[in-house]
């Protein structure tokens, strides 16, 4: 009985080390999902989720080259999402400003309506 699980111990064992495959194309992505917050004008100084993106992308970095890829993959994947709510938040707000210029410009029009 030992001869025969001993080989299935170590198929299971040797699968169970094979390391993740780095994850380039994720750190692709996030960096390229960074410069694209950034190319909006968003700012780490002024954005929390920025910030966290770029220290999450940061920490990606390292634990690749420390070859903890699937640690890496993980943080990269999150610096991704958290790039992407950074560019959504400066969005929306950009969205609320706008509506709040046409919402004065219609009360002016209104206001001068009124008037005549």
């Amino acid at each position: 009985m030992i001869n025969r699980t001993l080989p299935l111990l170590l198929a299971l064992g040797l699968t169970g080390c094979a390391s993740d495959p780095a994850p380039i194309e994720q750190l692709r992505l996030t960096e390229q999902a960074l410069a694209q917050t950034k190319s909006l004008g968003v700012v780490s100084e002024q954005s929390e989720s920025l910030r966290q993106a770029e220290d999450k992308f940061s920490q990606a970095r390292a634990a690749m080259q420390d070859g903890e890829n699937k640690q890496a993959r993980h943080l990269a994947e999150q610096a991704e999402l958290d790039a992407r709510l950074a560019e959504a938040e400066h969005l929306n707000a950009k969205g609320r400003e706008q509506l709040t210029e046409l919402n004065q410009r219609i009360g002016r029009l209104r206001q001068q309506l009124g008037a005549m």
